[in-house]
């Protein structure tokens, strides 16, 4: 992340699959390149959850994939960010508001601030 990132906002939710093609492209082209014109906004990455094994405590175990699925990772200037008039603003633009957000569930929104040791 860019030095310059003070907070991170994750942002993760299920989607319908009968409306995951729109999710995504809507996700990629409409809602980032919105949220990327917010003053304070950084850089944003998608991820997908996706099962796996791991090993821990001499076993190795077989890990579903988590849910929700989607997560977005927000780097931001500060936590203020979301709270913003221009946040406000951008979350309401393009399909996302009435083509998208209905067929998302399971979401959750989490902000974590930089740690650093005293």
């Amino acid at each position: 992340m860019p030095a310059t990132t003070r907070a991170i906002l994750v942002v993760s939710m299920d989607v319908d699959p009968a409306h995951e093609a729109l999710f995504n492209e809507v996700y990629d082209t409409e809602h980032i390149p919105n949220l990327l014109k917010v003053p304070g906004v950084l850089g944003v990455t998608r991820w997908k959850g996706a099962p796996f094994r791991f090993a821990i405590g001499g076993e190795t175990r077989q890990v579903a994939a988590p849910s929700p699925t989607y997560t977005a990772i927000y780097e931001l200037e500060n936590r203020d960010v979301p709270s913003s008039a221009e946040w406000a603003e951008a979350v309401e633009k393009g399909r996302w508001p009435s083509q998208v957000r209905p067929h998302t569930r399971n979401r959750t929104h989490a902000l974590y601030e930089q740690h650093r040791p005293a």
